[in-house]
């Protein structure tokens, strides 16, 4: 994918395309979380920092390929972190690299858990609520995230009237993406959580977009995620 430089050190995409989104397709669009990191484990911030799996994490990731072997794949696309594209590839899955995919850029708050911020500012931060600042990359609002997200849907609901579509992602990003497959705001993404490694599922219902399935995985979460 090739383009001008795009906030957060992302390219830009393609130019939009010359038709609109299909009315109503039939094809599932299937997210994948990103195996466990140390990182994700521990719940620090885990944006553009390109670090691997954990041994867990690669476990996980091929639990998610057994989920999603019935799926007809007609498109796979995956974040260029490493993180994501080796879940890609323990999950049996040949995917594009697209950079629109990459996790939010959290600037100054990259590897620092929500109570640490919490107990420096002195209140209940959460970055769907208040922001991220800039640090060593220049951060991204909620609403730039949710852009970004715009930009993969239109390619991908097209692919969804041909078949499957497989995206390969962040917690933080899939959430968000997934608020604006449903037309709510981006910050609806606060209210659904995902674990690592989990598969969830979109598509459209008596012509509406809808949560088909959420957060599965090998076993049922016992407490929300906390990156």
């Amino acid at each position: 994918m090739t383009g001008t430089h795009y906030g957060g050190g992302v390219d830009a995409p393609d130019p939009l395309p010359d038709h609109p989104a299909p009315d109503n397709p039939q094809g599932k669009l299937v997210l994948l979380r990103h195996g466990e990191t140390e990182w994700s484990r521990t719940g620090l911030h885990t944006g553009r920092t390109d670090i691997p799996l954990t041994p867990h994490g690669e476990e996980l990731a091929r639990a998610a390929g057994r989920l999603v072997r019935g799926y007809d794949f007609g498109l796979i696309l995956t974040s260029p972190l490493q993180r994501a594209r080796r879940t890609a590839e323990l999950a049996g899955l040949d995917a594009e690299v697209d950079p629109l995919l990459v996790e939010w850029d959290y600037g100054g708050y990259e590897g620092r858990t929500t109570a640490d911020i919490r107990a420096e500012l002195g209140y209940n931060w959460t970055a769907f609520n208040h922001g991220v600042i800039r640090g060593e990359t220049p951060g991204e609002t909620v609403e730039e995230v949710a852009a970004r997200a715009s930009r993969v849907l239109t390619r991908v609901l097209p692919a969804m009237a041909e078949g499957d579509v497989a995206l390969i992602a962040h917690g933080h990003y899939l959430r968000i993406l997934t608020a604006v497959f449903l037309r709510e705001a981006p910050r609806f993404g606060a209210q659904i959580t995902l674990d690592a490694g989990s598969v969830s599922v979109l598509g459209f219902t008596r012509e509406q977009p809808a949560i088909l399935a959420w957060n599965h995985g090998p076993e049922l979460p016992l407490k929300p995620s906390e990156s």
